[in-house]
């Protein structure tokens, strides 16, 4: 359940969202028009834990199942990390619910894809997005394979040879009996500009430029100055039409970059390509994701993987093998959270960060349980909450309009959460946002 604050969503120009979301004026206007409070004596309270701040979360020290506010926020939940960390949880029932939605950590190929499973259902491109989408495709059929190439404005020759060979790779898994279709998404243009040749020696290319699309609410926009650098030069609406493009692709994802591979953006691609064709045919449960690696990433094992939530960093400590050729790995399209699978070892700044949620985590990624519950047992739990009030406010007119002929389906929606999670843990039962 997604509960933006306001009346708008996040990004609500390029994406829209599913009748399984609600805003906070949305919940707020179901609430009171079904005397919730009056009913089943539930006042509309949110409880907030942020993950951000590790001595004040409860995120491994405390029974959610347990809480009895109707919303749950958890803030600071940038990556897939956050929600993984319930699988160390103290608490029995939490763990057994975290590994029902997170799958075995020790055996990665078998780890359902939670996050595009939860995008193919929560969200879609924009009509205007997804007119830039067509328009590109061009009436054709979707591509097979998706290249993200995180360059920071750099060219480098072995990453573009790497993703090359990468790309040959897919495509020789998939036994094409056609040309292949290959599409290239990149915060920095000129790379892709310079790639396009190489790869249509073997496939077909496409990409969105944007500087030739003519699409009505993209006229003006002007191109953005901040972090050029980290995010490229294209005015940022730009990133989600080629988030959906590339998502669109039926066979094979793949990430290179100049620096760290596997990144938050490149990982959702993946997932919703393979959510959305595990959707459409039998075959979905086919898609790969690659991970692009040049040698000169590989000469200290995968150390320079720092990113917290990226997909390798988890492999980035003392057992990464050190000066391997380039790679075309495999990826998990749900990243690991934690270090104890096999060839898993942490940073020592994640050893140190790990320390501040009061885990004491081992060189080899073994996590001491003990300690842990010595932890939580002194800690004092904190307890935040926001009671939102009921009054009607300037705007409801639009709620109602989203809602005509529809309110019954989200009041009945809102019934069957509240059923649920009764069944689970009694009357007081959390619905966790």
């Amino acid at each position: 359940m997604n509960l933006p604050c306001g009346g708008k969503y996040p990004f609500g120009d390029y994406i829209s969202y599913s009748n399984f979301t609600f805003t906070m004026k949305e919940i707020k206007h179901l609430w009171r028009q079904n005397n919730c409070e009056s009913k089943y004596g539930r006042a509309l309270v949110m409880r907030t834990d942020d993950f951000e701040k590790p001595t004040e979360s409860n995120v491994l020290c405390s029974n959610w199942k347990q809480w009895k506010q109707p919303i749950i926020w958890f803030q600071g939940t940038t990556d897939a990390v956050a929600a993984q960390f319930f699988l160390k949880n103290i608490h029995t029932q939490m763990r057994i619910a975290a590994s029902d939605l997170f799958g075995d950590p020790q055996v990665l190929g078998s780890r359902p894809n939670v996050f595009g499973e939860l995008m193919r259902v929560l969200i879609s491109p924009s009509k205007d997005v997804e007119a830039a989408v067509d328009w590109v495709i061009g009436g054709g059929e979707n591509p097979d394979i998706s290249l993200h190439m995180r360059m920071l404005m750099n060219r480098s020759i072995r990453a573009v040879q790497a993703a090359l060979r990468c790309i040959k790779k897919a495509i020789e898994s998939q036994h094409p009996t056609s040309r292949p279709k290959v599409v290239v998404v990149s915060d920095t243009p000129t790379l892709v500009k310079s790639i396009i040749a190489n790869i249509s020696e073997f496939a077909e290319v496409i990409h969105f430029d944007y500087e030739n699309f003519k699409g009505s609410m993209f006229q003006g926009l002007q191109k953005a100055d901040f972090r050029v650098k980290d995010w490229g030069p294209a005015p940022r609406w730009v990133a989600f039409v080629d988030f959906f493009l590339a998502s669109r692709a039926r066979y094979a994802a793949i990430s290179g970059a100049h620096r760290r591979v596997g990144t938050t953006y490149a990982q959702l691609i993946a997932a919703l390509a393979a959510a959305q064709n595990l959707g459409n045919n039998s075959t979905g449960s086919n898609f790969a994701f690659f991970s692009s690696f040049q040698s000169n990433l590989l000469n200290d094992g995968l150390k320079n993987q720092i990113g917290w939530g990226h997909v390798w960093n988890r492999y980035a400590g003392p057992l990464s093998c050190r000066r391997q050729p380039n790679q075309c790995a495999f990826t998990p399209l749900l990243p690991p959270a934690w270090w104890d699978g096999l060839w898993q070892s942490p940073l020592p700044r994640d050893i140190n960060r790990l320390a501040s949620f009061g885990i004491k985590l081992s060189a080899m990624g073994t996590v001491d349980t003990d300690s842990l519950q010595n932890h939580c047992n002194s800690k004092k739990p904190v307890v935040r909450t926001v009671k939102f009030d009921l009054k009607e406010e300037t705007g409801e007119a639009v709620v109602e309009r989203r809602w005509s002929g529809q309110t019954g389906r989200g009041w009945r929606w809102l019934k069957n959460v509240l059923a649920e999670a009764e069944k689970v843990a009694g009357p007081e039962a959390v619905v966790s946002g």
